[in-house]
């Protein structure tokens, strides 16, 4: 990686025929279009070249540092078309010019709120917490484990259990 990192082509064409299958096995298992894949991989072969310095060699493996690129990369990438798609359908019922009820769109909006306050009750108080951190004061999961200063797994574990409940309680169906 040193090497590449000095932008040795040799070096870069090495590690791509190591990665690269992998890079794109993340890829095609995340957005679940081969079209869409090749260009993820791609992309993520690109931030490898150019970001290659930023490799830190404490803290993992080069494969592991390319898999965690790949596979944000590849969540952008459906995140991305599921935004576009939300977008177009808002469009598309915007156009339908139905008539608009301020009050009972207020009057939805707290009961869901209530909902919302009910359910986050009913979790447990460590789980009450991660979850707030993360979702009311926008902290990542490494900040919220700094902030309880409780190991990254146990937030990521205490987050999901949290979030089922969450999703149970509020009755959403997947």
């Amino acid at each position: 990686m040193a090497c590449v990192a000095q932008g040795d082509q040799d070096a870069f064409s090495v590690l791509y025929d190591a990665v690269a299958g992998t890079v794109f096995g993340i890829a095609v298992k995340v957005v679940r279009d081969r079209a869409q894949s090749e260009e993820v991989a791609q992309e993520v072969m690109i931030d490898v070249w150019r970001q290659a310095a930023r490799y830190r060699p404490d803290q993992g493996s080069v494969m592991a540092w390319v898999a965690t690129i790949a596979h944000r990369r590849a969540v952008d990438r459906v995140r991305s078309a599921q935004a576009s798609a939300t977008r177009e359908h808002d469009v598309g019922v915007r156009g339908q010019e139905r008539p608009f009820d301020e009050v009972s769109e207020q009057v939805e909006s707290r009961l869901e709120r209530d909902q919302v306050t009910r359910c986050l009750r009913r979790l447990t108080e460590l789980q009450r917490q991660a979850v707030t951190l993360a979702y009311y004061q926008g902290l990542t999961y490494r900040e919220v484990a700094e902030t309880l200063q409780t190991p990254l797994p146990t937030i990521k574990t205490r987050m999901r259990d949290g979030l089922i409940r969450l999703r149970d309680c509020m009755g959403v169906t997947t």
